[in-house]
């Protein structure tokens, strides 16, 4: 076989490359900076596949995809880079994508987030903040950011992570942390967010809340005196409110309204967007903070009028998507495509890039007439 799964990964990491895709009837194929690039070299066939695959899955992970068709783990290469790997059947061969997970913890201000707004969060003393957007838009690093600013800054803090799987590794150092794996640590996140309340925490981390019994679990370590982390694939304050509302039966609807209205600290909604002006991604975020407004707009199920506090909402430290769209276009960062397609509210934000673009036209030819 033409590929070691040595000189992929290396491959991945001297590329900065975010993901090693490995299918039979292609090359190798790897992302860089959101792009798909094939790997020079012959055809994966269905032996290739086997092979690189059983050169980093334990046989445990082999039988669970037998089984199941897939498996998910955490991997080590060497000192270099951690992976998130992802082994699955697709007409009947082994298929595996990697997801190279940075080994250094970004700061705030390089994740572009404002320090004062969420230093304010982080100091909780309970309830719960979500960090939500699409799969691949960063969530993960944000969260993981915050869990070591508090693990470096507060001594007061027991922080247990429940993730599937662990992805960054946190070493103790002001605080304590306690990292459980699902799958090997314990069967499930509602199970593990159950045990986690006789574990005496302060902060705890949900790698996702995906069903029911894992968003009521959240909830109650929230109202019960933790600060509680989680993530939805949602874009947006009031979606993912009402995402989490929708999940609970129509009886209990209104209860997990006022236990929310109380609880809920934060939203903080972000996408990775290409850049234009060098090679790269740039983050950009939505965050909507609980004030009384905005908490009895939940409470009274009014989630839909929550954008117009978050766009008055400025001296809370709350920002809306499509202001931080508009401000990265303007700035050259970003381009017109993507402040327009990924805003929340497309025909505002429409509307005021021809009146941004109209008015720096006519600037440009006053400017020119002057010149003249």
């Amino acid at each position: 076989m033409s590929y070691s799964m040595s000189d992929l990964l290396q491959l991945v990491v001297s590329e900065g490359a975010s993901d090693l895709h490995i299918r039979v009837g292609v090359p190798p194929v790897i992302r860089v900076h959101g792009t798909l690039h094939r790997v020079d070299g012959p055809l994966l066939r269905p032996e290739d596949t086997e092979e690189l695959m059983r050169s980093i899955t334990s046989e445990d992970h082999i039988q669970h995809t037998r089984e199941q068709g897939g498996a998910d783990f955490g991997f080590a290469f060497g000192e270099l880079a951690r992976f998130r790997v992802s082994v699955f059947k697709e007409r009947g061969n082994f298929g595996i994508v990697l997801r190279q997970i940075p080994s250094k913890l970004l700061t705030l201000e390089e994740i572009g987030m404002p320090r004062a707004t969420i230093m304010n969060l982080l100091y909780k003393p309970r309830g719960l903040i979500l960090v939500t957007g699409p799969t691949g838009s960063g969530k993960t690093t944000t969260l993981a950011s915050m869990i070591n600013i508090i693990n470096e800054e507060r001594d007061d803090a027991h922080i247990i992570t429940v993730e599937d799987p662990i992805e960054y590794y946190h070493r103790h150092k002001k605080a304590l942390v306690t990292q459980r794996e699902v799958h090997i640590d314990v069967p499930s996140f509602a199970e593990a967010l159950r045990r986690a309340l006789r574990q005496d925490p302060d902060v705890v981390l949900v790698g996702e809340l995906r069903d029911l019994e894992t968003m009521e679990a959240a909830v109650t370590a929230a109202e019960t005196g933790h600060l509680v982390f989680g993530t939805l694939h949602t874009t947006g304050a009031a979606k993912t409110i009402d995402r989490l509302v929708n999940a609970f039966p129509i009886n209990q609807q209104e209860t997990i309204r006022i236990q929310l209205s109380t609880v809920l600290q934060a939203v903080i909604s972000q996408l990775l967007l290409p850049r234009i002006d060098k090679p790269g991604r740039i983050a950009v975020y939505e965050i909507m903070v609980n004030t009384p407004s905005v908490a009895a707009l939940i409470r009274d199920n009014k989630t839909f009028r929550i954008q117009s506090d978050i766009q008055t909402g400025g001296k809370w430290g709350m920002v809306t998507l499509d202001a931080l769209l508009m401000e990265k276009y303007q700035a050259g960062i970003i381009s017109r495509e993507e402040a327009a397609t990924k805003s929340q509210d497309p025909t505002t934000m429409s509307q005021k890039l021809a009146e941004w673009e109209a008015a720096q036209a006519e600037a440009a030819a006053a400017e020119a007439k002057r010149s003249h």
